[in-house]
């Protein structure tokens, strides 16, 4: 009986631990982020744009922490994705443009998110555009590459074709091209025919120039974006009905709101052409837009072309500016470019809302809700017409301010709202600090420690005064392929919750209130200097220290 009674206790004794490492094992939270493609502050909460309609955006803001200053370090789709997934500064990698991130001595030698995660047991999976330079290498399952499409093609569809801008584009702006040059909602083209030669719609190169089906609303096939939504809800639905406890890190990237801004016809009839309002342009403001300010742009030009540069004149000088003046230039009045094209970007922010609440309602209506981590990010903002500029790829607030939300069950409160300034960056260490893991990212001495803080304090009480962090957002821009390896000589900005100030390579500075100025129309240092100047340049020597900014060095 003796022995008996010790046998149970064995056995009772085993069962409790077993059932306390199950607990444990547990508790390791899921997290699910979801990336956008060039989608600034437009979604409802985040007030960028009166009309924007993005319930399911607003429900996810509204069930976690916002944060309504938060910043991209970057404006640009491959330095800010690079820097954000291994959370070290283009400034500390000399990864400024489109170049490989895995060709980057600092950067490759640098585990990323999902490598991290990867090793403490994580199944780390994922589809669409998460980086944009892709390793099938840091994931333990990868679906679908980025596809930009549909594209509209004239003709045979085959590999180094490009495709074409949308049918319903006027020239001049349809000739920049089937991506940045194009817009408008999906519709039935079979019929039509250009030099002889019908147009038809495909999915993008990733996928093999596959045709892509369109008879009707109801008779189509899905859109990429459509595609990584239904991916991510089968994925989702997959982990919730498994015995598995193993947890998961899911990322879903969703191209939308990135040119061709092309979507179904029913997100167009949410915006009316005629009801469309305007970004707040103020008329001759034209001291500080690229079109007046000189920032040697030509000079780089013909530096660049006399040593064989693979950059473009478009891609240097003329992006940010032709996108303006060709939208004002393929219309009688002016405005209506402007508006065709908003109405266009507002449709696809709808569209990619749709996406998101389908992956939600994957979480939310299963046992995954309560252990999953959701995070909503865009890589950079846009500008819909601010300073004569459509673009990104600029230290502005529409190009850098970007949308950012943090759900974490058990730690975030609901509608809490965060205006401390904070940027991509922040994002690798909070998601650390959430999953209870350490901080060490460098694979080797070439690699490169966390420049971010984690935004755990604020997600805990959004009025918090222990973060760690700085004061500020910093936010580089790319000056020139002759600058590539030179982070001193490229552009820079700090904003901080009330305040912006820009340093351009040139010397040239820019300093706006944006407390009083959220347009940044008044650049308070253009003609004379401002006592707020000194205390901004401070900030920014201390983030980049020991790096100085070249135009700080030329005043």
């Amino acid at each position: 009986m003796k022995f008996f009674f010790n046998l149970l206790k064995v056995f009772f004794s085993f069962s409790l631990v077993i059932n306390l490492m199950s607990c444990i094992k547990n508790t390791q939270p899921n997290i699910v982020l979801i990336m956008v493609d060039d989608m600034n502050d437009y979604p409802e909460v985040f007030n960028g744009h009166p009309q924007a309609k993005t319930p399911n955006i607003k429900k996810l803001a509204n069930s976690g922490t916002s944060f309504l200053n938060a910043y991209t370090n970057d404006p640009m789709c491959g330095p800010s994705r690079a820097s954000m997934i291994t959370g070290v500064y283009p400034h500390n990698s000399s990864n400024f443009w489109q170049d490989s991130w895995l060709k980057n001595k600092v950067l490759s030698n640098t585990k990323t998110i999902m490598e991290k995660f990867k090793e403490n047991g994580y199944n780390v999976v994922g589809s669409g555009k998460i980086l944009h330079h892709h390793s099938s290498n840091l994931w333990s399952e990868f679906k679908h590459k980025a596809d930009y499409g549909p594209v509209a093609y004239k003709g045979k569809k085959e590999k180094g074709k490009k495709g074409i801008a949308h049918p319903n584009v006027p020239k001049p702006f349809s000739s920049i091209g089937q991506i940045d040059g194009s817009y408008g909602a999906l519709k039935n083209i079979s019929n039509l025919e250009m030099d002889g030669e019908k147009i038809s719609w495909a999915y993008g190169g990733s996928t093999g120039y596959k045709e892509f089906q369109y008879n009707n609303e109801e008779d189509r096939d899905l859109t990429p974006d459509e595609i990584n939504a239904q991916w991510a809800e089968d994925k989702l639905n997959e982990f919730a009905s498994s015995d598995n406890e193993q947890p998961f890190f899911l990322a879903v990237g969703f191209l939308r709101p990135h040119t061709p801004l092309i979507a179904p016809q029913k997100y167009f009839d949410m915006y009316p052409l005629e009801d469309i309002q305007l970004a707040n342009i103020l008329e001759n403001d034209k001291d500080d837009t690229f079109r007046n300010y000189d920032l040697n742009y030509k000079n780089l030009l013909i530096e660049t072309e006399k040593k064989g540069s693979p950059l473009t004149h478009q891609q240097l000088t003329r992006r940010w500016i032709e996108m303006f003046e060709n939208l004002e230039k393929s219309y009688n009045d002016p405005e209506e470019g402007l508006k065709r094209f908003t109405q266009a970007y507002l449709a696809c922010v709808s569209a990619v809302d749709d996406n998101i609440g389908q992956v939600m309602n994957a979480i939310d209506n299963s046992r995954l809700k309560d252990n999953t981590i959701i995070i909503l990010v865009s890589d950079h903002g846009w500008t819909m017409g601010e300073k004569d500029h459509v673009y990104k790829n600029s230290l502005w607030e529409e190009s850098t301010r970007i949308p950012m939300t943090i759900r974490a069950p058990g730690v975030t409160k609901f509608k809490s709202k965060v205006t401390h300034p904070v940027s991509l960056i922040d994002i690798y260490p909070t998601l650390l600090g959430l999953a209870g893991l350490d901080t060490e990212t460098k694979k080797n001495d070439n690699g490169k420690s966390l420049d971010g803080y984690s935004l755990i304090p604020f997600l805990k009480d959004p009025k918090t005064q222990e973060w760690e962090g700085p004061d500020a957002a910093l936010t580089v821009v790319y000056s020139s392929y002759a600058n590539k390896n030179i982070p001193a000589n490229h552009h820079y900005s700090v904003r901080t919750k009330d305040w912006r100030y820009i340093i351009y390579n040139s010397g040239k500075e820019e300093l706006y209130h944006n407390a009083k100025d959220p347009k940044e129309w008044n650049n308070l240092v253009f003609n004379n200097s401002h006592p707020k100047r000194d205390e901004m340049v401070k900030i920014l020597k201390e983030m980049t220290h020991p790096m100085i900014p070249s135009g700080l060095l030329k005043k």
